[in-house]
């Protein structure tokens, strides 16, 4: 598996003395209370899982491994995967490296396309995805490695290797559901001159270069978001049961397929095409400002702002108003995003109940993904998976690796509650 390997087992004694340095002097110190509000609540906020790979801060948004995602957008998704996984940036051989073992496995097996072609022809996009994961679940080396017998110093290693495969074959997957759930036509062969991102958008059906750069920077943008979002700690449960990265990855994929957690770019959207709808184009500012007004005395909200984290404008969201700002200027969507961006957080601070006025990165996504002609919403959270899984799969062979138990809290009931908290 090359230099990914050699760096990512170089590590690991140092990351193994500090877990059973930090367990044996803080083992029994509290980071955490937990309310009953957060008990009914969904755990919101409660502290009771460890992630290395990022971190979202309130006052910077997302942090990758110690670096802020804007300083970040210059890179390509190959490196963001070898950040996550190592903590650190890949060499210029060392990138290399990667993308020959991502050449070697880009070839998605025939049986998941006879899978696909005979699912109904109005399945579901990300349902095509989550079956194609599923189907290939066959290649699993883990499971044919613990099945023969391993010690669990080395499951990390099989893991690793599941996951450089399920990430070699994944923008093949993805780009031969879009053409054959939309009628796109054949499907494009991988192009081995390509990287990553660039190959993803060319097997789409698109040979822009600008749209290369757009792909490039989404599926960067959204790789990591903490361990706790639905997607993540879903894989990281599921995984936590040594189920392969397969299972684990199809796992954090259906919760990722949920309304509150993947569909909400194509839902503002839709908000900002029902606006130029309303206006006959783009709207001006003052038009913008009552139209915002309106909605919002209407009991409605504005999709794509406000975060349950971020207290501060999401700094992906800037990184696509930056992109837009250079490719998209002729496009009324991005400019009714641009403007939107200048009206509604002042809107929203008179509003008064808005925790954060200011956007998250899918009041931005969407309108990129439009320019560039991908048109079909329910499309949209399966590039969303193709990103994600680059977080998945590394937090699943760090936790592999480090030894992490089975994921099982304890719940109690309501009755319990009433009965023991006074």
């Amino acid at each position: 598996m090359g230099m990914l390997q050699d760096k990512f087992a170089a590590k690991l004694p140092q990351w193994r003395e500090e877990k059973a340095t930090v367990l044996k002097g803080l083992g029994e110190q509290k980071i955490s209370e937990v309310t009953v509000a957060q008990a009914f609540g969904g755990m919101r906020g409660v502290k009771g899982m460890i992630c290395d790979t990022s971190l979202v801060e309130p006052d910077t948004g997302l942090i990758i491994r110690g670096y802020p995602i804007l300083d970040l957008t210059d890179k390509i998704p190959e490196e963001i995967f070898f950040l996550l996984l190592t903590g650190e940036l890949p060499t210029k051989e060392e990138l290399k490296d990667l993308q020959s073992e991502y050449g070697k496995r880009a070839k998605t097996p025939d049986y998941v396309w006879k899978v696909l072609e005979a699912m109904p022809k109005d399945s579901h996009p990300m349902a095509m995805l989550n079956t194609a994961i599923l189907v290939m679940e066959r290649e699993s080396q883990f499971r044919k490695r613990y099945d023969e017998g391993m010690t669990k110093e080395e499951y990390w290693k099989p893991v690793l290797e599941d996951s450089l495969t399920l990430l070699a074959v994944l923008p093949e997957v993805a780009a031969g559901v879009y053409r054959l759930r939309y009628d796109k036509g054949k499907r494009i062969p991988y192009d081995p001159k390509l990287d990553w991102g660039a190959n993803y958008a060319h097997m789409l059906g698109s040979d822009d270069e600008n749209f290369y750069k757009a792909m490039r920077l989404y599926l960067t943008l959204h790789c990591d978001h903490e361990g706790g979002n639905v997607s993540a700690f879903s894989c990281h449960t599921v995984g936590s049961a040594l189920s392969d990265a397969y299972y684990s990855v199809s796992a954090g994929l259906n919760g990722l397929a949920g309304p509150l957690h993947g569909l909400a770019n194509q839902e503002c959207l839709g908000w900002v095409l029902e606006v130029i709808e309303k206006f006959k184009g783009v709207p001006s500012e003052k038009q913008l400002e009552d139209f915002a007004w309106e909605t919002l005395n209407g009991g409605k909200v504005i999709p794509g702002y406000g975060h349950a984290v971020l207290r501060c404008p999401d700094p992906r969201f800037v990184a696509f108003i930056k992109f837009g700002q250079q490719y998209c200027m002729n496009d009324d969507v991005f400019k009714v995003v641009d403007r939107v961006y200048k009206v509604v957080p002042e809107v929203l601070k008179k509003h008064g109940k808005a925790k954060n006025p200011w956007p998250n990165v899918d009041a931005g996504s969407g309108s990129i993904l439009y320019h560039f002609g991908l048109k079909e919403f329910p499309y949209y959270t399966v590039l969303f998976s193709l990103s994600r899984t680059m977080g998945l799969c590394s937090q699943l062979i760090i936790n592999r690796a480090l030894g992490t138990p089975i994921t099982r809290p304890k719940s109690v009931s309501t009755q319990w509650v009433k009965e023991n908290i006074k």
